[in-house]
């Protein structure tokens, strides 16, 4: 279904991280504005593509919601992307190459952002994702009103495998670039699991059980309490059940910019 909102983007670069993962940029339009934490329809029209050159394949666009990965400030676009099998999106998605062309729809959406919260901000904030759920706080992470409000930072990214664990290097590499830049001392605190495998340096079991035990706050050293902001992003299981261990801790779901814990509901 084609959408006359739609801007022609254009593909810069791909990034392969697993056999189900990958991450791409493209142009960004001028004028486009969106919020660290949001998300956009993503559209592909598998006619458009380079790979299909000389196929016969639908001419019409399929658009999907991505979290944007890159920050607000970038003059180019990133998306993170899982590869769902005979997904009718992301089977044409997972073959772009660059000059590719996609198409947005330039509204953003979502309330998964630091600016749902009101003022002034608890010491901590909690960024727990699966999958492509880090993509949001990529975002967040690269946005400096995000360490002018925190005075720590937890980002716990859960995957079934350690190649699924995407973006290590540029993780670390924004812990410490933005902790600098900022007028305050931030503490930042990176905590990786792997749950299918065990793996030096990683914790092994899913986000809820690691609340339920205690071990997600030894490994933080932090405590994960009502002076805290909670944002989850991932599978849907994983966000139900998060919530629940979270509400069992005395932490409230956030509305109306009071409360703990946000959440986006787009899958």
């Amino acid at each position: 279904m084609s959408d006359e909102k739609a801007i022609a983007l254009t593909v810069l670069s791909k990034t392969v991280w697993s056999d189900t993962l990958f991450s791409f940029t493209t142009t960004r339009p001028e004028g486009f504005r969106f919020e660290a934490g949001q998300f956009v329809r993503l559209g592909v029209n598998p006619s458009e593509l380079s790979a299909n050159q000389g196929k016969s394949v639908p001419d019409e666009q399929i658009f999907r919601a991505y979290s944007v990965a890159s920050s607000p400030y970038d003059e180019v676009l990133e998306f993170f992307s899982v590869v769902v099998p005979d997904g009718a999106f992301t089977s044409q998605l997972q073959h772009l190459q660059a000059n590719d062309t996609l198409w947005l729809n330039p509204t953003p959406f979502g309330f998964l952002t630091l600016s749902r919260y009101q003022e002034p901000a608890p010491k901590t904030l909690w960024l727990l994702s699966t999958g492509t759920g880090l993509a949001p706080f990529l975002s967040m992470l690269q946005d400096l009103y995000t360490w002018e409000n925190y005075q720590n930072i937890i980002l716990v990214y859960s995957a079934r495998t350690s190649r699924e664990l995407a973006y290590q290097d540029k993780i670390r590499e924004l812990g410490e670039t933005f902790a600098l830049m900022s007028e305050q001392a931030v503490n930042f605190k990176y905590i990786p699991i792997v749950t299918r495998e065990a793996v030096d340096g990683c914790l092994q079991a899913r986000i809820p059980t690691l609340i339920e035990q205690g071990e997600l706050e030894r490994a933080a050293g932090m405590a994960l309490d009502t002076d805290s902001h909670v944002m989850l992003c991932g599978n849907p299981a994983m966000v139900d059940d998060t919530k629940e261990a979270l509400k069992a801790k005395g932490l409230t779901m956030n509305r109306r910019g009071v409360g703990n814990i946000a959440v986006e509901n787009y899958w």
